[in-house]
């Protein structure tokens, strides 16, 4: 009880400020973007290179995506590369018809991510981040290529990351048990 009587919980409840207080005590998460960079780009036009025509119809295309990071010299900095392989093919025979290799990569100043949360912040934020970039590219190639352009839709990184730390850990344990490593990249550590 407070000198003039009154709960003190009470008075938190009646002033939410009062709960805010705490929360601001916690180092507030920070992020920026110090760069960003195409580090590889290759277009590979089959249907040029072959002599075939434009075939009509919505061809096959096979989007794979893999993720890396990297601790950089500087602290609280770490490079980010996302990595797109891009396949169309025609549906009736399975022919290449084009093949785009992006990998898109930034560099970001991170600080107050609790070190356990590291990781997956690293490799789910940031790509998300960096993704309407490679699009944008992926788009431009495709359409500079002489293809309609090809706007990738959103990728779930979140769901991409749990499926690598599943793959590793099924690795793990058939390799011999133990904890599974990190999912995709050097440690970020």
């Amino acid at each position: 009880m407070a000198e003039n009587g009154k709960d003190e919980s009470k008075d938190t409840a009646a002033n939410p400020g009062a709960a805010t207080d705490a929360q601001a005590q916690q180092p507030q998460v920070k992020v920026q973007v110090l760069a960003q960079y195409v580090r590889d780009l290759s277009f590979e036009n089959a249907v040029a290179q072959g002599n075939m025509t434009l075939p009509q119809g919505q061809p096959d295309i096979q989007v794979q995506v893999s993720l890396d990071a990297r601790k950089r010299d500087t602290e609280h900095q770490f490079e980010i590369i996302s990595k797109y392989r891009i396949e169309s093919k025609t549906k009736d025979e399975g022919k290449t018809l084009f093949l785009v290799e992006l990998e898109y990569a930034g560099v970001f100043h991170v600080e107050n991510v609790p070190q356990e949360q590291l990781h997956p912040f690293l490799l789910i934020e940031c790509p998300r981040i960096l993704f309407p970039f490679a699009r944008r590219i992926i788009s431009d190639v495709t359409r500079d290529g002489g293809f309609p352009a090809l706007n990738l839709d959103l990728i779930d990184f979140m769901a991409l990351y749990r499926q690598e730390v599943m793959r590793q850990s099924q690795k793990a344990k058939a390799a011999g048990g133990g904890a599974a490593p990190a999912p995709s990249g050097a440690p970020v550590a």
